[in-house]
């Protein structure tokens, strides 16, 4: 299958840079950094950071226009987050937020004829995954210190090395869980409406596609975040 026609690709051959579409045939730093999983996520993350900054220019208060759509936005989903791990959690809000915005408009960004959206490639949803890992990790640690480790063990001492990698291979599968599902979704929803333009044109025949990929976008985005915000309570709790 032949390789999208990507906007950013076609602006940086123009430069003279060197462009690849896959990690495998990236052999210098400069074809790396111009894969278009890394150049979109730059777009992301600058689109975030402008949106943000025009929301927050004029704070006022009594919210409206961005201001007001956002902070019901954000607060929704910060409540969501407590009502999931406890009010504990709610100082781990700010890493929730930036991934569920950053998953749904990387979901979303593949739609657009000449994009790429991130999540559709394996190395991003991968390092979406083992940050929230090994954050989830973090959270045990900073919570109940080194008495943590014991989550580890079971409730059992002589059954303790058995579950202790029992426990390790079902953490390392939590960041395969996180990453497969996403990637895979995207991938194939992408893969599909592809297909259906290249075969039946631009038009009619994608459009049925286009708004379920609208849906499964944002229900995968919520996923992603509902299990991250699971395993934050999880890392809360004393060890189970």
């Amino acid at each position: 299958m032949e390789h999208p026609i990507i906007f950013l690709n076609l602006l940086f051959e123009a430069l003279g840079l060197p462009v690849v579409h896959d990690f495998a045939e990236a052999h210098t730093f400069m074809e790396k950094v111009l894969l278009p999983y890394v150049t979109y996520t730059w777009v992301i993350m600058i689109f975030l950071v402008l949106v943000i900054k025009l929301t927050v220019r004029r704070i006022e208060l009594v919210p409206r226009g961005g201001q007001n759509f956002f902070e019901v936005l954000i607060s929704g989903i910060e409540e969501f987050m407590v009502g999931v791990t406890g009010e504990e959690g709610r100082k781990f809000f700010p890493l929730i937020g930036t991934l569920a915005f950053f998953i749904l408009i990387s979901n979303y960004m593949g739609m657009v004829p000449g994009f790429f959206g991130p999540t559709a490639n394996v190395n991003t949803t991968l390092a979406c995954a083992i940050i929230v890992v090994v954050f989830t990790h973090v959270i045990g640690v900073k919570f109940h210190g080194p008495a943590y480790i014991k989550h580890f063990m079971g409730p059992i001492w002589w059954l303790a090395p058995l579950i202790f990698v029992v426990e390790v291979i079902g953490h390392l599968a939590r960041i395969l869980s996180l990453s497969i599902r996403l990637f895979g979704n995207i991938f194939g929803e992408e893969l599909v409406l592809a297909i259906l333009m290249f075969l039946a044109g631009l038009y009619l025949a994608p459009l049925p596609v286009m708004f379920l990929g609208l849906f499964t976008g944002g229900v995968q985005a919520f996923i992603f975040c509902l299990l991250s915000m699971m395993y934050f309570a999880g890392a809360i709790e004393h060890a189970h």
